[in-house]
């Protein structure tokens, strides 16, 4: 394991844990927990679904790519912001995947697909209305979801991305949370070039970032996106990347700042479900996905 990896796995985990320290399990949600979608490696590969209890019939989806420094979390720490998302009247699958620098590019990439594709086989059984399938994903979620969108709407891309694309399988919007659109190295011997050099088999060639970099891989099918950041955002200059080629492929997509110099905010703060406008902005990106049902 890498001191970068050990870094942000310590710093993570006690600041999300003490996020949700008390939560419990909403009355009105039901939850199907530990569904294996892979094979490759059950303790990662494993899903859950939430739907509101009330609910029958199929649900619009959301599909959760959650954050860590691609080396940390999982459906356990997403699972109380994942059930507030389907409190919206959404089935929301939060799943886990494998993590670098155990499991390189493009092993998380890999169980997206296999997710994707497990929703489309399980449509029925969990109530998957799978014409409207949304996506959420926040830091080195937001930057996965985005591109793996690019995956869905660009064959060229598709082609050389690394991984298999589920069939008939699609987004019909996308929300972005403080996430990271342009990669690159950084500065040697500081966490995000150690975190890089985990991440990518070749230890980050000028290929490597050219690939995993979303906003060069953009087409005009590119689903409608939601990009939310906050003063308080370590990667609150990324939008800057990315909203210059929704608007030349004319992909319709919301940018939103959230906090002010009095109230920055932090990073992937719509997570902790106890914020005011942490919930503000999950409620708008809901109303978001609502204009495409």
């Amino acid at each position: 394991m890498t001191t970068a990896a050990e870094t942000v796995r310590k710093m993570f985990g006690e600041g999300d844990r003490k996020r949700d320290a008390g939560l419990k399990t909403p009355a009105d949600i039901i939850r199907y927990d530990d569904i294996q979608y892979g094979d490759i490696e059950p303790k990662w590969q494993m899903l859950d679904v939430y739907r509101p209890k009330n609910a029958e019939g199929k649900l619009p989806v959301i599909v959760s790519v959650h954050g860590g420094a691609w080396v940390y979390g999982d459906k356990d720490v997403y699972q109380f912001y994942c059930m507030s998302l389907a409190q919206r009247g959404f089935a929301v699958v939060n799943f886990s995947y494998r993590l670098s620098p155990e499991y390189q590019y493009p092993a998380s990439f890999e169980d997206t697909s296999s997710v994707c594709a497990w929703i489309l086989k399980n449509a029925e059984k969990y109530g998957f209305d799978t014409d409207k399938i949304f996506g959420v994903g926040d830091s080195a979620g937001a930057h996965m979801l985005s591109l793996f969108s690019c995956a869905l709407t660009n064959p060229e891309y598709a082609a050389v991305c690394g991984y298999q694309i589920p069939d008939g399988f699609r987004f019909q919007a996308i929300a972005l949370n403080c996430g990271a659109f342009k990669m690159e190295m950084g500065p040697e011997g500081e966490l995000n070039a150690q975190l890089m050099k985990g991440l990518l088999p070749k230890g980050g060639t000028d290929e490597e970032f050219e690939l995993i970099s979303s906003y060069l891989h953009i087409t005009p099918d590119y689903p409608p996106v939601y990009i939310m950041t906050c003063p308080g955002d370590f990667l609150k200059a990324q939008p800057a990347f990315i909203i210059p080629v929704l608007e030349e492929n004319d992909v319709q997509f919301v940018y939103r700042r959230f906090g002010d110099k009095k109230n920055p905010l932090a990073h992937v703060f719509h997570c902790n479900i106890r914020s005011a406008e942490g919930n503000i902005c999950n409620d708008e990106e809901c109303a978001f996905f609502c204009e495409f049902i």
